[in-house]
């Protein structure tokens, strides 16, 4: 991914770059971390794309002054769920403007149930803002968005994270909502990691034998032992 400055930022007085204190460790984690993160996704269990809507729509009330774009400028909507062994954990929405979606990013047209990330990480020409996150309640329409997504009832509020990508002087904006399934995931592994530290844990009382100091076990040279005999 080229490095480069942005035309382009998703933060504003709700989506910040630090997230917020009452955020939890795994949570932090998470709305933080760079790189792709359906390959992170992977790293818990095996990822599926589910898509639930691909449209020309408009951007919602926090996005298009992201995009640079007037309020109701039509644009291209993708959404999909990401579901790690059969469970959604991520409901994720990208847009970008209409022009843009036949012109420099009209790959994003054609991804079918390849991840974005597919796209995004394997062009050189393509740059990211800072992520940015936020917590979520009913009203906004990406909580609503994640409630149809998940298999549950949620919680009153849900984390989310977003950031744009420049291709050419274009912006694509991914906004990335994080379900209660995967802290839960997060939670249990943790919790298994502590419980094998427990049952095995290390022995810091002995030396292994091949990092153990031998300078006291040397043995004297030939000349000097010839001596003593003496």
């Amino acid at each position: 991914m080229a490095a480069m400055i942005l035309r382009f930022d998703a933060a504003d007085a709700h989506w910040r770059v630090t997230p917020l204190p009452c955020f939890s460790t795994d949570q932090k984690d998470w709305l933080t971390r760079g790189g792709s993160l359906t390959a992170h996704l992977r790293t818990l269990g095996e990822v599926a794309v589910r898509v639930t809507r691909e449209a020309v729509a408009q951007p919602w009330a926090d996005e298009y002054a992201a995009l640079a774009v007037v309020p109701r400028a039509p644009v291209w909507v993708r959404e999909v769920v990401l579901s790690v062994d059969g469970v959604p954990f991520v409901a994720a929405h990208s847009i970008v403007p209409l022009a843009a979606s036949v012109g420099v990013w009209l790959s994003i047209r054609r991804l079918r149930t390849r991840p974005l990330a597919e796209l995004l990480y394997s062009d050189s020409t393509v740059a990211r803002s800072s992520l940015v996150s936020r917590r979520l309640v009913a009203r906004h329409p990406l909580y609503r968005l994640a409630a149809h997504a998940s298999d549950e009832v949620l919680p009153h509020a849900l984390v989310a994270r977003r950031s744009v990508f420049e291709r050419y002087g274009a912006p694509l904006m991914v906004t990335e909502c994080m379900l209660p399934a995967l802290w839960r995931n997060l939670a249990v592994t943790s919790q298994l990691d502590v419980e094998r530290a427990q049952t095995h844990p290390r022995d810091h009382g002995r030396a292994l034998g091949h990092t153990a100091s031998r300078a006291h076990h040397a043995v004297p040279p030939r000349d000097a032992r010839q001596g003593e005999a003496s």
